[in-house]
């Protein structure tokens, strides 16, 4: 990966592979604000203000989102000394404008769950029976893994992200009208056949599977479920009327619409089940509520202590880039606790988004002034709305008198070129993270270039040497440095400005890559890899209702990073296993695995954090003949199809069980078809494409076929 894209990958869905790609422009160079932009010691009172400028402001912003950067639809909500001033929303709910938005419209918030999970910890930490610095064990004696370190994880590294798990097992999590927990209660059992990826409390790398974890704490120390738990202490006291969970009772009709480019029509309910890290559904205005907890306007769900504590620097605990702008600094719960551009105010800003497939949210509390904005939206990403929220709270601000005068966005301005010392050439060579390799490049004169070997036609990125020994590109956005840590590891210490035209402006600060060893193969184990190189592998054990099947490509590639002895940033240790071994604080470093082939029954499979894949020599062609059946055998897996070219232009039509489905995929591997989003099981067969039968063991397929 690039490491712009490395910003990139920030700015969208995280919960499966699809992304949204924003445009970077010239960001303007940096001028020396004068002592009037600084953050005014008080607040005013804000009930004589219409806060009309911001109004406008924000009214604009969210409208170039809904007709510029794929957004569906977004709600709004500003609340300031307890009172909430602004709400909107913009976009459109139903494409033929037949269900109209308004301020109770319900979206998924994605990972901004992750605060009420905390919050819950917290609140249990209140009532004295959670304490964060004593091993998870102890609370969930059953946790267990092969990796013994496990016994030393606390609570706190659950929150703050430095638990060291391996970060996301959420294998049928995401499902569409479905609300199976399996992800949720089968959590216990991956993680006893995983290792740690570092030692606890190393350095904080942002992990689904310890808010998951921490999810299961709260309900075996309160005794209820989480639904049950947040309603009691959260959602009731605080009037969070629209705020549900997939486990409760829900109107379809009330959620925002969601869309994707692969379907025409609007998709079902998205389910996310693994509810702490990131299923909790609910509207601006009732984020707006549960603000309040972190302004202090309302002291009677937790204590001023746990407020505080949560937005203490817990990054800093352990390995972390030096201190410079960023969008990325993790508090118990909260992304960042010392937010961009709100730093430049000498204003304290805490943050948290989430991304799911289909919704996207932000959360921005300014705990100094008893003000927040939250914004959720369908299409879009967390990373945009995020862009509401902060002009939202800076046009207040400014509207208050608290700002004088808006400052200008940042550049680390024209790189003028020095003399490159010769030791820096060491640092050439091979970089992993965010699930690429980078080569790095240097010459004497100074230069040096990134390419991407997992993404060869990606052109390579340019930077040229400055005097305070870093590089620096010649827009001016971003700013490499070579850093050998006291864990004897070297990194590319990334440090960007990213501005999005008509926006705003992102800042980013940390180690994108870690320099990769020399891994020498033997020729046994070559060899066995060279035999997959370039096949593909189907996953199996997706349940038939997931959103995989439309969103994101249940058939994957192998590929290795030739010379080098990776497969994506994961190294290989033997003839059927590569394990991840990068140790990269933040988000480069998150979700990696251990991936493993088996053979069974005469087919190899691939396993990798409860996702298991089957080799082609599984998909055996579709009988071309008029009539055909297949049926889920006893090990629950599903059944992959190729369409021969007897069977090429044919209409399919099936007679699909009660628990089941089947998806269409072309050439390309894109889905034509999944019947769960489209309701049909009759479709036309293209050329040289895979379909797959999903459902409950013992589930039938009757398969017709007829020009």
């Amino acid at each position: 990966m690039k490491i712009k894209e490395v910003m990139k990958t920030r700015m969208g869905t995280r919960t499966d592979r699809t992304r949204t790609s924003i445009i970077a422009a010239t960001l303007v160079l940096t001028i020396l604000a004068p002592l009037s932009a600084m953050a005014a010691p008080a607040s005013s009172n804000s009930s004589h203000l219409s806060f009309d400028a911001t109004k406008k402001i924000v009214t604009e912003k969210a409208k170039l989102l809904t007709e510029t950067y794929g957004t569906t639809s977004l709600q709004y909500a500003l609340v300031d000394d307890g009172e909430i001033v602004i709400s909107g929303h913009a976009g459109k709910n139903d494409l033929k404008d037949k269900v109209p938005l308004t301020s109770n419209t319900i979206y998924g918030i994605g990972s901004t769950s992750k605060m009420v999970l905390t919050a819950s910890v917290m609140k249990l930490v209140d009532e004295g029976k959670v304490n964060l610095d004593v091993p998870v064990v102890n609370y969930i004696p059953d946790f267990k893994m092969k990796d013994n370190r496990y016994k030393q994880i606390t609570p706190r590294m659950l929150l703050n992200h430095s638990s060291g798990l391996l970060g996301t097992s959420s294998s049928n999590a995401t499902l569409y009208g479905d609300n199976d927990t399996y992800a949720h209660d089968t959590l216990l059992q991956q993680l006893k056949t995983q290792s740690l990826k570092a030692d606890p409390g190393a350095y904080s790398v942002y992990s689904n599977d310890g808010f998951t974890l921490a999810e299961i704490l709260v309900e075996r120390v309160s005794g209820m479920g989480f639904t049950a738990f947040i309603h009691k202490y959260f959602t009731k006291p605080l009037d969070m009327n629209h705020t549900k969970t997939p486990q409760d009772i829900m109107n379809p009709a009330k959620m925002a619409g969601t869309y994707s480019p692969l379907y025409k029509g609007q998709l079902p309910q998205e389910n996310y089940n693994i509810i702490a890290t990131g299923g909790i559904y609910s509207t601006a205005e009732d984020l707006a509520k549960f603000s309040q907890i972190f302004t202090g306007q309302i002291d009677d769900i937790l204590s001023s202590k746990s407020v505080e504590a949560m937005a203490q620097e817990e990054y800093k605990r352990g390995l972390w880039p030096e201190d410079s702008d960023t969008s990325v600094s993790y508090g118990l719960g909260w992304d960042s606790v010392n937010l961009f551009p709100f730093n430049e105010y000498g204003i304290k800003a805490l943050t948290k988004g989430g991304d799911t497939m289909a919704y996207h949210s932000s959360l921005v509390v300014l705990p100094e002034y008893n003000m927040a904005a939250a914004v959720v939206s369908s299409g879009g990403s967390s990373t945009t709305d995020q862009f509401i929220a902060s002009e939202l709270l800076l046009s207040a601000l400014h509207e208050k008198g608290i700002i004088q005068e808006r400052k200008p966005e940042k550049s680390y301005g024209m790189p003028i070129k020095a003399d490159m010392p010769k030791e820096v050439s060491q640092y050439a060579g091979n970089y992993g993270g965010a699930n690429s390799i980078m080569k790095v490049e240097m010459k004497a004169t100074g230069q040096l270039s990134v390419s991407t070997l997992t993404a060869p036609n990606n052109p390579a990125q340019k930077y040229t040497y400055t005097a305070d020994g870093s590089f620096v590109n010649d827009e001016g956005t971003e700013k490499l440095k070579f850093v050998v840590e006291k864990n004897g590891r070297t990194y590319l210490w990334s440090r960007s400005y990213i501005s999005v035209p008509g926006l705003g402006q992102l800042a980013f600060s940390e180690y994108s890559a870690e320099k990769l060893e020399v891994n020498e193969l033997s020729r046994d184990i070559t060899t066995s890899w060279k035999k997959r190189e370039g096949k593909k592998y189907y996953l199996v054990n997706e349940k038939y209702t997931s959103t995989v099947y439309l969103n994101a490509t249940p058939i994957i590639p192998i590929d290795t990073v030739k010379g080098v002895g990776y497969m994506s940033n994961n190294k290989i240790i033997g003839a059927n296993k590569a394990v991840n071994q990068l140790q990269i604080p933040g988000m480069a470093g998150r979700d990696t695995m251990e991936i493993n082939f088996i053979k069974k029954n005469g087919l190899e499979y691939v396993k990798a954090v409860g996702n298991v894949y089957a080799s082609e020599e599984l998909v055996k062609p579709l009988y071309s003949g008029k009539q055909s059946s297949t049926i889920i055998q006893a090990d629950g897996y599903a059944k992959w199809y190729s369409v021969p070219v007897a069977a090429k232009g044919k209409v399919m039509t099936v007679k699909v069980p009660s628990k089941g489905s089947f998806a269409v995929y072309d050439q390309a591997g894109i889905c034509i078809n999944h019947t769960v989003v489209s309701g049909k099981n009759q479709v036309l067969l293209p050329e040289n494409g895979r379909i797959v039968f999903a459902g409950e063991v013992g589930s039938k397929f009757v398969i017709s076929l007829k020009k």
